[in-house]
């Protein structure tokens, strides 16, 4: 069998990374480098990895991500100081429930996979930061994700779910969600409890009705809702004061509110593909508007003030 030093001529005694190197299976000495915190063996054509891959004891960072994996390996849980995983792009379709042995894990990386089903023991990971679940068939979490107070990223989207779970509204440090291309109809109020949340991006939904109850959420940046089947938005629009980027293409809008005019911080609206026939003039006073986007509204009446917006250096299409 080849040595690891065939594959890879120089490493950090800390760190080995075998990235792209077409191999089919993992050399034997790897395991023998009792001192690696990092182990990168990404885009390979790789199947199973050793049950003696806990020989690594002190392996923090593990990254295999594109290659042909149906299965892993239940010692790989015995690895507690592990960090991040990034098993992403390979062919599991479940999880162990001895994942939660992994009480130091901060990322967790398992998007493009045919996952139906995280386990609960995912809640014991009470020191995640960032967890991809993109790109699976999942149409449900675990509600002991509701442990993940640590949680500031949390990526469920390209999958089969038709609501948010209600788990989610429990990730009290939550910054960025991402939920889009699942087919959700409707926004729970559950997510307003989420008040350092920075971005949503649902695009690619089925998404009818936005909740009176985000108004909570003052330190949102992007909304981003491309896509979906909205005909109206409640009056508490306006008090998103930190709203810098707010995507409403292709959706089935009548109308805006004029509150729509207390977003102060907005920099970037899109309206295209929409329904509208007027604009509510409060849209006028945002000083820190740089591009309105009104195109492919039939009927839409152009107001006189897109000249002064135009003159004050915004770029409006219509």
């Amino acid at each position: 069998m080849a040595s690891v030093d065939a594959y890879i001529p120089m490493a950090i005694s800390q760190l080995l990374d075998l990235t792209g190197n077409q191999l089919t299976f993992l050399p034997n000495d790897i395991f023998d480098k009792i001192e690696l915190e990092e182990l990168w063996i990404d885009d390979n054509k790789i199947t199973e990895i050793p049950l003696k891959i806990d020989h690594l004891v002190r392996l923090k960072r593990f990254s295999a991500y594109k290659n042909q994996l149906k299965i892993l390996p239940e010692s790989l849980f015995n690895l507690i100081r592990l960090e991040r995983i990034n098993i992403s792009a390979n062919n599991l379709s479940s999880l162990s429930a001895r994942l939660g042995n992994l009480r130091n894990l901060q990322v967790l990386d398992v998007n493009h996979n045919g996952l139906v089903e995280i386990p609960e023991s995912v809640g014991y990971l009470e020191n995640l930061r960032f967890l991809y679940l993109a790109g699976n068939r999942l149409e449900t979490l675990p509600q002991s994700l509701e442990n993940l107070k640590n949680l500031v990223y949390l990526n469920i989207a390209n999958d089969r779910f038709k609501a948010i779970p209600e788990c989610i509204g429990s990730m009290d440090n939550l910054i960025e969600l991402r939920i889009y291309s699942n087919v959700i109809t409707s926004i729970p109020d559950c997510i307003s409890k989420l008040i350092k949340l920075r971005e949503i991006h649902a695009m690619n939904n089925q998404i009818t009705a936005f909740p009176d109850s985000m108004g909570c959420l003052i330190h949102l940046r992007k909304l981003i809702l491309e896509n979906n089947q909205l005909r109206t938005f409640p009056e508490s629009i306006g008090d998103l004061e930190s709203l810098t980027d707010l995507n409403l293409r292709a959706n089935q809008l009548i109308s805006l509110p004029e509150t729509i005019g207390n977003l102060k911080s907005l920099r970037f609206l899109d309206l295209r593909d929409n329904k509208l026939t007027s604009l509510p003039s409060s849209l006028r006073s945002l000083a820190n508007l740089e591009k309105i986007d009104v195109r492919l509204n039939n009927g839409l009446f152009i107001p006189e003030w897109f000249q002064e917006l135009e003159q004050r250096g915004c770029s409006v299409f219509y």
